[in-house]
């Protein structure tokens, strides 16, 4: 964060921050790892478009198996970034979601071999 007073105050270092946000948000500045985090961003997102097509195909809410896949490849490329950041919030977010997509694609595996 680079210092934009003489002394330290909540005004200053809140000034900054927004500053170091604002050119994070510039393109020109990213990095690899921002493109992963977008890419892994965009097929996380991308589950919810799947299940709203799938609901309207059906005429009901319905979880299609693509959405937990695609949950857990772009919760895997996230948390990679978040792992990647150090971010021990973002990590656990993560990390912590991985297991409800696994956990739920083998319930529907597991249903499909009994059926």
């Amino acid at each position: 964060m680079q210092k934009d007073c003489e002394e330290p105050s909540a005004f200053c270092i809140l000034r900054s921050a927004f500053r170091e946000a604002v050119m994070s948000l510039d393109p020109r500045t990213w990095d690899f790892w921002v493109l992963i985090g977008f890419g892994g961003q965009f097929i996380f997102a991308a589950r919810f478009i799947v299940q709203w097509i799938s609901s309207e195909r059906r005429r009901e809410s319905h979880i299609p198996i693509q959405f937990w896949y695609l949950s857990l490849i772009g919760g895997a490329i996230t948390a990679a970034y978040a792992i990647h950041r150090r971010d021990p919030v973002f990590v656990v977010g993560q990390v912590s979601g991985l297991l409800v997509y696994v956990r739920n694609l083998m319930l529907i595996h597991a249903r499909r071999r009994t059926s």
